[in-house]
């Protein structure tokens, strides 16, 4: 997560319970019938503040959030505002007032700080871009291409780590590569660092246009996804608050890369689940 310290005290204060469950209905046939979607041990989120950490699947058209978002809401109700962070790129154009009044804030460790800070459930996937277009031959594969910002955020917070897994959404289309060595042989990387922070030009194979690079202009396919929430994870407690941050971030990839296998044990066929 970023740590730039602009403006952005206002981002968590902005969410609507209104908007938000007016998202929710329109939102709750799309992935409960195209996508059969299930999210199962939400009791696992302790009551209070916690940080729910997970992988991202679906390249452009991801789900993820609105998979999560209905079934949190749908157990616990519009008094405990759920949040999700995300990059400044999605907050650059019309719609940004929008995300923010359905919880969608930037992420920056000021924003995820203070909606921790008001008790709230806060959703955040760290591999980002890198984990939403990993190949489809590696969708059970948990990497967050070193990325560590949530250890940080939590430890300060001293709030619990909330493991969540999910299956199923990087069969919405196939994910051929993340096309690094494309970015690099164009010579994008540096443009596309400064435009959209990454590095990334991903090549996927879909319906009804075939193959795609960058944007999937592809629909996702009708894939059955299933999310799993598992135990929270006190890491103070556990290794005392002065362990070492890429130590913290190995064992809840470790906790996560274990749940995904047992998920991805259940899955008997790609797409139908």
């Amino acid at each position: 997560m970023s740590s730039d310290s602009s403006d952005d005290s206002t981002d968590v204060d902005q969410w609507d319970p209104g908007l938000t469950e007016h998202v929710i209905a329109l939102t709750r046939p799309i992935v409960k019938r195209y996508f059969r979607s299930e999210v199962r041990g939400l009791d696992n989120i302790p009551p209070g503040a916690s940080l729910v950490v997970a992988n991202h699947s679906g390249g452009l058209m991801t789900f993820d959030l609105s998979v999560f978002a209905v079934d949190y809401y749908d157990t616990y109700g519009y008094d405990r505002p759920l949040y999700a962070l995300a990059f400044d790129t999605v907050f650059a154009g019309p719609a940004a007032d929008f995300f923010r009044r359905t919880g969608v804030i930037r992420a920056t460790r000021e924003n995820a700080a203070k909606a921790l800070a008001s008790g709230a459930v806060v959703l955040v996937f760290p591999g980002g871009d890198f984990d939403v277009y990993r190949p489809t031959l590696r969708e059970n594969v948990i990497n967050f291409d070193g990325r560590t910002g949530y250890i940080t955020t939590a430890m300060e917070a001293n709030v619990p780590i909330v493991p969540a897994v999910s299956i199923g959404g990087q069969e919405s289309q196939l994910f051929l590569s993340r096309g690094k060595w494309l970015a690099r042989a164009l010579g994008l990387t540096k443009l596309e660092r400064k435009l959209f922070r990454t590095n990334i030009l991903p090549i996927t194979f879909g319906f009804p246009f075939g193959l795609s690079v960058l944007a999937p202009v592809n629909m996702p396919l009708p894939t059955k996804i299933v999310t799993e929430v598992l135990p929270p994870i006190d890491l103070a407690a556990k290794f005392g608050e002065a362990a070492d941050v890429k130590r913290l971030d190995a064992h809840v990839r470790w906790i996560m890369q274990k749940g995904l296998k047992t998920l991805a044990a259940q899955r008997h066929f790609p797409i139908i689940g």
